[in-house]
């Protein structure tokens, strides 16, 4: 976290010179996060390029102590997540293949074994999207980002044990779909 103490010091000594930094720090992060909330490439930007305009606006609101005493990864993906909610109430998201931009290695150089993995990455990436709306950003920000269950906490504004609840029942619920999307391919 010492990068992000640094940065939050940055900020609040010159906002204007100091975010791009934040932006090339948290672009990726955010997209991908918009990315496994949305499955849609174009939502996605949008949503990490909405935050970051939000994020922009606040800062230049607050005093330096204020800045500085930010916790920036968990309040950018807090952001984040509320522009993915006034997205979601304003029009239906639909879920849409991601074409292998769910970011695992692939480490075998057989076509067929290739083949198999890009398959099984687009049908993680479509059941993730399919997860009910209260599991997925906990599961997302838990297993794809990597957050702590305090900073999810934190960004979804609710118990750590809530948290923990979510992302266990929504591993369940991937983990079942999962189950049963293959026992109907070997069937």
């Amino acid at each position: 976290m010492t990068e992000d103490t640094d940065l939050t010091e940055a900020l609040a000594g010159d906002l204007d010179g100091a975010f791009e930094r934040l932006v090339l720090t948290y672009q990726d992060r955010l997209y991908r996060f918009g990315l496994r909330l949305t499955a849609s490439p174009q939502d996605a930007e949008e949503i990490a390029q909405d935050a970051f305009v939000r994020a922009y606006r606040a800062l230049g609101g607050y005093p330096g102590e204020r800045i500085r005493a930010l916790l920036l990864r968990p309040w950018l993906y807090r952001i984040a997540l509320n522009v993915y909610h006034n997205r979601v109430r304003r029009k239906q998201v639909q879920a849409v293949p991601l074409d292998g931009h769910l970011e695992l290695p692939v480490t075998i150089d057989l076509p067929e074994d290739i083949a198999l993995q890009t398959e099984r990455v687009q049908t993680l990436a479509l059941q993730l999207a399919a997860l009910p709306e209260r599991f997925r950003p906990a599961v997302v920000l838990r297993h794809v980002e990597g957050l702590s269950y305090p900073e999810i906490a934190a960004i979804l504004d609710c118990p750590v044990g809530t948290v923990k609840a979510n992302v266990h029942r929504g591993v369940l619920t991937l983990r079942s779909a999962l189950t049963h999307e293959k026992s109907e391919v070997t069937a």
